[in-house]
C-alpha cells in the first residue's frame, strides 16, 4: 500500500485529535502482510509544550475532584474497554502480529488494573494517629504529582499503558502516553474510550514520536514523573536522563528469563509450559521464557518433548483462529532476530529447530520467522547473553540444582525466573534463592496480579518502585503528614524548644 493513501493517526491534545501537521512521519504496517496501513506524525518540542499544557490544564480540574466523581468515571471506562475488547484486540492483532487470543488476553489483564484502580476510595487511604500530644492528632494523606508521563513499548500496546494510566489517573494526575509508533492506533481508540467515559478533557493524552520527543518528555519541567517499559540500555538512559531533571522514575528494562527443570518435574508440563512461554507473543514477551536450564536427567526427554510440541505449531496470521503464532512487528525487528539465529549457529550452539526459512502462503511479504530452539548454549553466546526478543529459547544443560541456581543468579537480568518441580522443599529454596522479582513455581510466566505490583531487580529495573498495584499508586501520589491542634487556651504563650509530645 502506499503511504500517500494511509491513515494518518494524530496526536490526542485535549481531549480531541490533533491534526497539526508535522516535518516527519514514521510507517505502521500490518505484520501479517508488510503493507503500510497508516502514518504517525513524529513529534517535535513544540508539540510536547502544547500537551503539557492541555494536561495541566486538565489536572487542575481533576486532581481537585471528589473520589466518587473520579471512581465514576473509571467504572465507565471499565465498562467501555470491556463492551469493545474485541474490536481493541483486532486493533492490536493487525498492527503487532501476535494472535487473536493473546491479543483478547492482554485486553483482559490490562482491564484487571483498570479493576483495581475503580477501587480509589480504598487504595488512596490515609492513616491517623489520635492525640500524639494532648489535644493534638496526627495523620497521612496520599496527594497527585500532577503531570505525569509513559513511555511503552510495541509488544503490548494496550496492557503496558494499562499498568500505568489507570493508576495515574486514578490517584487525580493527568497522563501523556507516548506510544511505540509501530503499533500506536489502539492507544487512540482508548483515548476515544476514556473521553466518552467522561474524562475531562488533557487529563489523557497520546503523543507519537520517536528519541527526540522522549528527550522532550524527561526534560519538560512540567511533567513530574515518567513510567518506562523497554530494553535495559534505554531504561538506564530514561533514568538517568528524567532523574537528573528532577523527575520520579521508574524504568522497567530487558529480561532474560530461566526456567529451571529438575529431574522430578513433570515433564509434560514443563515442556507445555516453555513451548508456551517461549514462542507466545512470537517471544516479544519481556516475561517470555527464553532460556531452559535443564538439570541432570532431564534434558534429553525434556529436548524431545520440546521438539514435538514445536513441529506441531501452526505459524500464520494472527486473525486465523487456527493459528497458534503470528508474524513479527516489523521487518526490521525480524532481521534481528534472524541475525542472532545466525550468530548462535557461528558459536556452536546446537540449533535442533531452525524457523528462519519459514514462508507462510498468501503473507510472503509479512514478518514471519518460525520457532528456533537451541540446545548446548553456554553464557558467554550471544543467544544466551543478550535479549533477543524473538522466538528463540535456548536450552542450557546443567549438572545440580545448586549449578543451575548459579547460572540464573549470574545473569545481569532479574525479571522473571521459574522452576519446574514437584519437590515443595526444592520450590521453596528456589524462590528463596533466584535473584528475580518475580517467581513461578510450576508456572512459566509469573506475571502478578493487579493488586499486587510488576517489577524486576538487577538490569530489569531502574527506579525502586514497580509498576501498578500497590507500588504503582506510590509511585503516582507523594506523602503529606499533617500535625492538627485546634485553640486551646492551655497550649497559648512562646516556646522556642523543639517540639515534643506530653
Amino acid at each position: 500500500m502506499a503511504i500517500a493513501t494511509a491513515t494518518t493517526l494524530n496526536h490526542w491534545i485535549g481531549g480531541r485529535p490533533d491534526d497539526t501537521p508535522a516535518d516527519r512521519y514514521a510507517e505502521v504496517t500490518e505484520s501479517a502482510t508488510g503493507d503500510v496501513v497508516a502514518r504517525v506524525p513524529l513529534a517535535d518540542p513544540g508539540v510536547v509544550d502544547r500537551v503539557v499544557e492541555a494536561a495541566a490544564a486538565g489536572f487542575e480540574q481533576w486532581g481537585s475532584s471528589s473520589i466518587s466523581g473520579r471512581t465514576k468515571v473509571l467504572f465507565a471506562f471499565r465498562e467501555l474497554v470491556n463492551a469493545h475488547s474485541d474490536d481493541l484486540a483486532h486493533i492490536i492483532t493487525r498492527e503487532h502480529g501476535k494472535v487473536l487470543d493473546d491479543a483478547r488476553g492482554e485486553v483482559q489483564r490490562g482491564l484487571e488494573v483498570v479493576e483495581f484502580a475503580c477501587g480509589v476510595g480504598e487504595i488512596l487511604k490515609g492513616a491517623i494517629s489520635g492525640q500524639v500530644s494532648r489535644g493534638v492528632d496526627s495523620y497521612s494523606l496520599r496527594r497527585p504529582l500532577g503531570v505525569v508521563a509513559g513511555i511503552t513499548p510495541f509488544n503490548f500496546p494496550i496492557m503496558v499503558p494499562m499498568w500505568m494510566h489507570p493508576i495515574a489517573i486514578a490517584c487525580g494526575n493527568a497522563f501523556i502516553l507516548k506510544p511505540s509508533e509501530q503499533d500506536p492506533s489502539v492507544s487512540l481508540r482508548i483515548a476515544e474510550l476514556w473521553a466518552e467515559a467522561g474524562l475531562p478533557e488533557g487529563v489523557f493524552s497520546v503523543v507519537h514520536g520517536d528519541k527526540q520527543i522522549v528527550d522532550a518528555i524527561l526534560a519538560h519541567p512540567g511533567i513530574a514523573a515518567v513510567s518506562f517499559v523497554g530494553s535495559t540500555p534505554i531504561a538506564r538512559y530514561i533514568y538517568e536522563t528524567g532523574t537528573s531533571h528532577g523527575k520520579r522514575v521508574q524504568a522497567l528494562g530487558g529480561a532474560k528469563n530461566h526456567a529451571v527443570v529438575l529431574p522430578d518435574a513433570d515433564l509434560e508440563l514443563a515442556a507445555d509450559g516453555l513451548v508456551s512461554a517461549g514462542y507466545g507473543s512470537a517471544g516479544q514477551r519481556c516475561m517470555a521464557v527464553s532460556v531452559a536450564v535443564a538439570v541432570g536427567d532431564a534434558a534429553e526427554p525434556l529436548m524431545e518433548k520440546l521438539q514435538e510440541r514445536i513441529a506441531a505449531l501452526e505459524i500464520g496470521d494472527g486473525t486465523d483462529p487456527d493459528v497458534d503464532m503470528g508474524p513479527l512487528v516489523s521487518a526490521r525487528h525480524r532481521e534481528r532476530v534472524a541475525g542472532y539465529v545466525d550468530a548462535g549457529v557461528e558459536e556452536g550452539a546446537d540449533l535442533v529447530a531452525d524457523g528462519r526459512e519459514l514462508v507462510v502462503s498468501g503473507h510472503e511479504r509479512g514478518h514471519f520467522l518460525g520457532p528456533c530452539l537451541f540446545d548446548q548454549v553456554k553464557p558467554g553466546m550471544r543467544v544466551y547473553d543478550d535479549e533477543i526478543f524473538g522466538p528463540v529459547l535456548v536450552v542450557v544443560r546443567a549438572e545440580s540444582y545448586g549449578e543451575a541456581i548459579e547460572i540464573v543468579n549470574d545473569n545481569p537480568y532479574g525479571n522473571g525466573a521459574a522452576i519446574f518441580t514437584n519437590d515443595g522443599g526444592a520450590a521453596r529454596m528456589f524462590e528463596q534463592d533466584v535473584t528475580a522479582g518475580m517467581v513461578g513455581i510450576n508456572v512459566p510466566i509469573p506475571v502478578p496480579m493487579a493488586y499486587h505490583s510488576f517489577g524486576g531487580w538487577k538490569s530489569s529495573l531502574f527506579g525502586d518502585l514497580h509498576v501498578h498495584g500497590p507500588e504503582g499508586v506510590s509511585f503516582y501520589t507523594r506523602g503529606k503528614v499533617v500535625t492538627r491542634r485546634w485553640a486551646d487556651p492551655s497550649h497559648r504563650g512562646v516556646n522556642l524548644g523543639f517540639p515534643t509530645s506530653k
